[in-house]
């Protein structure tokens, strides 16, 4: 424990020293005060005191005691960055969740995912007020939020539950927007490759003004559009790549389902010499077949998007006006349509199906047919001796209907309306409803009917051909395939009346006490309603599910009080205690009321130097999807233990598979393996529970008089999650290695989940999927420093022969010593350790020990000229008892260049590159995400560049 102790003390000096060593960028000179830049201005309280993300009690303070990393809308112009997720994801904090690069898997959006708890763990806010869920996650889409509006945005760390309610577990990310404007601002900007692909283009409109001498009202309005990749485009991706025997290289692989077709006996004694015995006959020509090889493989990479399309249109307003002297009414609105797609490989049909060999036999050969009957004279489970219908496990790419293509279509709306002012001298209110509505419109174009392709097979209906390459007909098309399509909607309804002010000073130099009350009510619902098709499990191609439908609310009451005890006193520059609580009651039943509280410190010695520290305790409420989801088909990335070699020699291992369905003569053969997902069904659990997390935070802000315009921070953090909601075992991965690898109970819940859901070969082929349904088993832990540094000074020179050269440097980074999942908390000692580790066991998305982000920016006069640095540590595979080929990925850095110019006082123009080396990410083999690699994390675009032009009049 000592030594842990040491290390920690250790890791916080370093970095200190790091950030004294590196310092960083702001646009504007960080105020010698401290942290103005992470602060959000009120229009309520008095004197100028201002609202600071993490409270709702009006402050002079620029300082909190919440550790907060700030991005400004500078960073969105220099990085030519639209989305909102291009920016976010660069932050230290964060682990990317859903991206532009998710197309397998997708969903069309794009999510934040911060200390990589999970994005229903991170609660997102819009000026402090929630914002629109896009689906029964009751997760934030970012593609939502305007990015050219945006002031800056605030990224609080550690559980917040106690000022904002619930699903603040990681920590609260704010985003704020500009209110501000008076006239015109217009833009439009313009992102193209290196190679000439992926174009991007926006164009945006706000106009805002005064309101009289009232208010102020501001409507906007933006365009955008983004081209789709392949991963054909790229040479890292233009191939699906596996590993050979010995993991010593990678080689070409793909899936094992081909537009050729393979054929294989589910007889275990099958008949030596037939076609059809394992490997099976795999069709070269329409109705010729020979015995399949391992190389017979389906390149599917050139029919999936690297980048995914995207058409947006955005279009909203916001105002207030004061309606009687000391209170005023405001309202915020805004529309946004997004259109993604997803796009796949033609769809790979594979399971166990009867096949008449008299109504396929015009489609065979001779020695095809009487292969056949061979088979159907021969006893074997689910055959009937001589009825001319045999049962063979069945893989057929169905090349001839094209790729499959899944559109999202979200068109969301969020209303507020609300009314604040001043009740006395030292007392104000507020008070507010949002209604938010998200509807998506899903079309899925290439999926097939397995029943109707079942019954083209066993001669109820017309026969189809699909011995061969390119032999379904248009007719035989139409006779099997779907075109699926679903919808779900999400409603958000918020009402929130709060009143805030200060009681009394005690006299000892510092502010007024300040305090604030209030009282919250809530309500989520969601409903999902597949195709007919989906829900009925016919559906092969796209994921089926059953439809969702569900609600809930909850009733909050709160507060905080702020006391500054101290200002101004030897050895006490400032001394102030903060403290909040919440009490929620739920309308679900196994939640019911909660307590969440806070309690913090901040103490400054001096001007120069002021040390913090928290304590949160938060809770998370499940989500409709948890709670009340139907039962969804998925595909998911697993290693089935009983292919591995090492599972023949293993008497444990080997027993274990044997007794959930694996022949005693395939443990231990890769043939058990047919793709390298593993198809499951997942689902809600009505009796889940909250979760509750403990976040502690501590650090350090320094502002050295005697250095102007620099500020450094280091805070030490650790956020412990429990009673989490996973699904079982934490997942299909996990729950596979605690049956084989850690429990090896046959009567475990986690090997009843695999029971009964093998071939007669002993395979996972889609036609029973295990049953990995929602429960609260886990637990989390992160911990960790986060250090940042901000720098401008003026150099006494010009560079251009104009004003003084300013120079503006910034870093934030984090160094991760801790990102434990523990799938099941009742076996403790099994603990996932992802920092610094990536993998499809657990971890999933690497999570790099070291990231920072550093910007230098040098500013002459009308001129600026801005560096940027992205850091990422190296990474390793987090599965011990598997070696791949790629064990390690290295160190990644990635360097930014824009050079902005303001042509007057109205226009500014700018242009960059992005990835100015043409940094590639690591290739990797079967412990990769998707493209061979981890496209959320590591640049997959390449060199990369964008013009823009802004005008404000």
């Amino acid at each position: 424990m000592k030594t842990c102790k040491f290390r920690l003390l250790a890791t916080v000096f370093m970095a200190g020293v790091v950030s004294t060593a590196f310092p960083a960028f702001a646009q504007q000179a960080t105020p010698a005060d401290g942290d103005a830049q992470t602060t959000s201005e009120t229009e309520t309280g008095s004197g100028g005191d201002i609202v600071v993300t993490g409270s709702r009690i009006a402050s002079r303070a620029l300082q909190t005691a919440a550790p907060v990393a700030v991005v400004g809308q500078e960073e969105f112009q220099l990085s030519g960055s639209v989305n909102v997720e291009s920016v976010i994801n660069t932050l230290p904090q964060v682990i990317p969740g859903s991206t532009a690069f998710s197309n397998n898997p997708g969903g069309g959006v794009s999510t934040l995912n911060l200390r990589g708890l999970g994005s229903q763990r991170t609660l997102v806010l819009v000026n402090g007020r929630r914002w629109v869920s896009y689906d029964t996650s009751q997760v934030v889409d970012l593609n939502t939020i305007p990015a050219f509006l945006l002031e800056g945005i605030d990224v609080v760390t550690g559980g917040a539950s106690a000022v904002y309610g619930s699903d603040a577990v990681a920590g609260v990310v704010n985003f704020r927007l500009r209110n501000n404007l008076n006239g015109v601002l217009v833009g439009g900007q313009y992102g193209i490759t290196q190679r000439g692909d992926g174009a991007r283009y926006e164009t945006y409109l706000a106009v805002g003004g005064d309101l009289g001498d009232r208010g102020h009202a501001t409507v906007y309005g933006e365009y955008y559009n983004r081209d789709s990749i392949f991963q054909g485009a790229r040479d890292f991706s233009e191939s699906a790549l596996g590993e050979n025997a010995t993991s010593t290289g990678l080689i070409p692989a793909g899936s094992s389902t081909t537009p050729f077709g393979r054929f294989t006996s589910t007889n275990p004694n099958c008949p030596a010499g037939n076609v059809f015995c394992s490997p099976g006959a795999y069709f070269t020509a329409p109705g010729v077949s020979r015995t399949r090889t391992a190389t017979d493989l389906y390149n599917y990479a050139v029919d999936n998007y690297l980048m995914v399309p995207q058409e947006r249109y955005l279009i909203g307003g916001y105002a207030d006006y004061e309606v009687k002297d000391g209170h005023t009414a405001y309202l915020e609105a805004t529309f946004v349509n997004n259109r993604v797609a997803n796009e796949l490989a033609p769809t790979p049909v594979t399971g166990t199906f009867q096949v008449n060999i008299n109504t396929v036999a015009p489609f065979l050969s001779a020695n095809d047919i009487a292969a056949l009957r061979v088979l159907d004279a021969a006893a074997a489970v689910g055959n009937t001796v001589g009825d001319g219908i045999v049962p063979l496990t069945v893989q057929r790419r169905i090349n001839e209907a094209g790729r499959r293509n899944s559109l999202d279509e979200r068109s969301a709306f969020r209303l507020l309306a609300g009314v604040r002012g001043d009740i006395t001298e030292w007392l104000n209110y507020d008070a507010y409803y949002s209604y938010a509505r998200t509807r998506n419109s899903n079309v899925q174009r290439g999926n097939i009917s397995r029943s109707a392709f079942q019954a083209g097979l066993n001669g109820t209906a017309d026969a189809i051909n699909i011995f061969g390459p390119g032999t379904l007909t248009p007719a035989m098309l139409d006779q099997i395939t779907i075109l699926a399509q679903n919808g779900d909607t999400s409603v958000l309804q918020v009402a929130n009346a709060s009143m805030s002010g200060s009681l009394f000073n005690l006299g000892m130099g510092a502010e007024d006490i300040g305090f604030a009350l209030g009282g919250e009510y809530r309500k989520m619902s969601s409903e999902f309603i597949p195709d007919t098709a989906l829900s009925s499990g016919d559906v092969i191609g796209f994921n089926a599910g059953d439809p969702t439908a569900g609600s809930y609310n909850v009733k909050e009451v709160f507060g905080e009080i702020r006391v500054p005890i101290l200002a101004d006193k030897p050895f006490f520059n400032r001394l102030e205690l903060h403290g909040a609580g919440r009490y929620s009651d739920y309308s679900l039943g196994a939640v019911g009321g909660v307590w969440t509280y806070a309690g913090d410190f901040t103490w400054a010695p001096i001007r120069d130097i002021m040390f913090r520290g928290q304590y949160q305790r938060a809770v998370r409420a499940p989500n409709v999807g948890e709670l009340f989801g139907g039962q969804a088909t998925g595909f998911y990335q697993a290693q089935d233990p009983c292919a591995l070699a090492s599972a023949a020699t293993d008497a444990s291992v080997r027993n274990i598979c044997i007794a959930t369905g694996v022949p005693a003569g395939s443990v231990g053969s890769d043939t058990l393996t047919l793709n390298s997902q593993i198809q499951a069904t997942v689902g809600g659990n009505p009796n889940l529970q909250e979760e509750k997390s403990d976040s502690y935070t501590a650090g350090v802000v320094l502002t050295p008089t005697f250095i102007r315009g620099l500020s450094i921070r280091v805070d030490y953090f650790n956020i412990k999650v429990e009673n989490t909601i996973s699904q079982l075992g934490g997942g299909v991965s996990n729950a596979l290695n605690l049956c084989y690898n850690v429990i090896q109970n046959v009567n475990s819940v986690y090997c009843q989940a695999f029971q009964g859901t093998r071939n007669a070969l002993g395979q996972f082929d889609g036609v029973v999927a295990p049953q990995i349904l929602n429960a609260n088993v886990g637990r989390l832990q992160v911990e960790g420093v986060d250090f940042a540094a901000d720098l401008s000074t003026r150099l006494g020179f010009s560079l251009l022969g104009g004003e003084e050269t300013r120079l503006n440097a910034t870093l934030q980074g984090t160094y991760t010593a801790r990102n434990d999942l523990t799938p099941v908390q009742d076996l403790p000692d099994q603990i996932n350790r992802c920092a610094g580790n990536f993998g499809i066991l657990a971890c999933g998305t690497p999570t790099p020990k070291w990231k920072w982000t550093s910007r230098v920016s040098l500013l002459d006069g009308p001129s600026t000229i801005s560096a940027r640095w992205r850091h990422l540590s190296s990474v390793r595979d987090d599965n011990p008892d598997t070696t791949y080929f790629v064990e390690r990925i290295p160190s990644y850095d990635v360097f930014d260049l824009t050079f902005s110019f303001a042509v007057n006082s109205s226009m500014n123009f700018s242009v960059g590159v992005n990835n100015i080396f043409d940094k590639q990410p690591k290739i990797l083999g079967l412990n990769q995400e998707q493209a061979n690699t981890y496209p959320g994390v590591y640049d997959v675009l390449g060199r990369d560049f964008f013009a823009a032009v802004r005008f404000e009049f």
